[in-house]
């Protein structure tokens, strides 16, 4: 008896997902359903793909080989439903998209009703990670990564650059006073992230004209937790252009030392594996966000 594709498409679902009630709420499924179609397929291949213990599903050896073939499966049929598509001018299927949660409020999720009015047979799903994502392990089409690029396996298009300011609002400034040098930040709150570490070096030079290196009273592994804390005078922060221009121009947030303040700027760099077709889908999105964004896209 041969395996169906309902049913590789149910064994990766409930290995994305970590668990058959996941898989089954992702395919839309009943839970029933995934599980029965799991077990089909562990008696056609006459193996156990999936241990299930008490708390989780872990991969068998048998499991984790067989997936490498599943997921080019379903990639195939992707590509050829792609190229179908193409053929008539339209893209079309879900695409899949991560970015850091910032970068995806502030930037990507704006856009999202204008791309779709363009492109109504392309179906969105987002998802954010603060960390670097496997883009085969997710299954991700396109991710939008900030800062420099280490991963050589992947494709990347630069979409722009953003500034980063030192930043504070209002309140935290009649509170606690505005510092007019860098030696006085040490007196200060101030509002870090728990990793990379680089994320805590802020544009500004320190006794030995260095890259300033700050010790947080107040970290954070999210960069949209430090501005929410920026915001209700928690401490003063270091945080990109993209993610606080309409902060900064309705005075919500307010630049401390500018004349100090070095011209630092992060790559925001849209990316792709670089074995994959690149498909009409990821090529109109990037396209969209290029386009909306403009030559200058975070510039003040």
């Amino acid at each position: 008896m041969q395996i169906t594709l309902q049913e590789i498409q149910v064994f990766t679902a409930v290995v994305d997902t970590g668990s058959i009630t996941g898989a089954a709420e992702d395919l839309e499924q009943t839970v029933s359903g995934v599980s029965r179609a799991l077990g089909r397929l562990e008696r056609k291949l006459k193996t156990t793909l999936l241990r299930r213990t008490t708390r989780r599903l872990e991969l068998s050896e048998e499991g984790r080989a067989f997936l490498q073939h599943a997921r080019g499966i379903l990639a195939s049929v992707d590509e050829a439903e792609e190229q179908m598509a193409a053929r008539v001018g339209r893209p079309s299927g879900r695409l899949r998209v991560d970015a850091a949660t910032p970068f995806m409020l502030h930037v990507i999720t704006p856009l999202a009703n204008s791309f779709r009015q363009h492109y109504p047979q392309v179906q969105l799903e987002f998802n954010s990670n603060e960390g670097i994502t496997d883009l085969i392990e997710k299954r991700t089409d396109v991710a939008f990564r900030i800062g420099k690029l280490q991963d050589s396996s992947l494709h990347a298009r630069l979409i722009g650059s953003s500034r980063i300011r030192v930043l504070a609002s209002p309140d935290y400034l009649q509170n606690y006073g505005s510092p007019t040098n860098v030696e006085q930040l040490a007196q200060h709150i101030l509002l870090g992230f728990t990793k990379p570490e680089l994320l805590n070096q802020w544009p500004l030079h320190d006794s030995s004209e260095n890259m300033l290196q700050i010790k947080p009273t107040i970290i954070s592994s999210s960069g949209e937790t430090v501005r929410h804390l920026a915001l209700s005078g928690a401490g003063i922060a270091c945080l990109s252009d993209f993610m606080t221009r309409g902060d900064r121009q309705a005075g919500r947030l307010v630049q401390i030392l500018p004349d100090q303040t070095l011209e630092v700027r992060q790559s925001i760099n849209a990316v792709y594996y670089r074995n994959t077709a690149l498909s009409s889908r990821i090529t109109s999105f990037i396209n969209h966000i290029v386009e909306e964004l403009g030559e200058q896209p975070f510039d003040e």
